[in-house]
């Protein structure tokens, strides 16, 4: 058992496969997916502005095992930083220009709905238990114990488009740090 807050000093850097190249420019697709809310939202309606959308492969909990070799996986490991570095930023990229923020894995609703409560996240996040962003986008993926896993990704979705793409993302438990970043460089451009 491993405590999902606390990263290993050496984890392995994720490399950029390619596999996101594609993605700016893209228009999200219509696919309609429970949230943690309690409703459900279709990426093609995300709205006017900027959505912040980060897809990771699944938060762990406390005193439950993680796949085995996680730690040993690219890019596997800290979703849970990654999520509270979104909660603790939130105001702040909301401020930068973000109208939304949104966590989307292929955990169930349920699953998802206790990490929501434990990490007090402001936002909701989507569950797509079957992997219907990754077909529409070709989002890269990967196994672990036999369950495929998106791969850690943030998408900058502007006007229903993809404008911008983090991939691969790390150190995780910073990135809500990178995307502020980028949003406050971007401006209302």
């Amino acid at each position: 058992m491993t405590d999902p807050q606390t990263l290993p000093d050496d984890l392995p850097r994720p490399v950029d496969d390619g596999a996101a190249d594609h993605l700016p420019g893209t228009p999200m697709p219509a696919v309609v997916l429970p949230t943690t809310g309690g409703e459900t939202l279709d990426l093609a309606t995300l709205g006017a502005g900027r959505t912040v959308l980060y897809i990771y492969p699944m938060t762990g909990r406390p005193g439950a095992d993680l796949p085995t070799g996680w730690d040993e996986i690219p890019g596997a490991r800290g979703c849970t930083p990654e999520s509270c570095g979104f909660r603790d930023h939130y105001q702040d990229l909301k401020v930068a220009g973000a109208q939304a923020v949104y966590g989307l894995s292929s955990q169930d609703t349920d699953y998802q709905r206790e990490a929501v409560d434990r990490l007090r996240l402001p936002f909701a996040m989507i569950s797509d238990e079957n992997l219907r962003v990754a077909d529409a986008l070709r989002l890269p993926t990967f196994e672990a114990d036999g369950i495929t896993l998106y791969k850690r990704i943030t998408l900058i979705v502007r006007d229903g488009t993809i404008e911008h793409v983090f991939y691969p993302v790390f150190p995780p438990g910073e990135h809500a740090e990178q995307v502020l970043g980028w949003l406050r460089a971007a401006g209302s451009s």
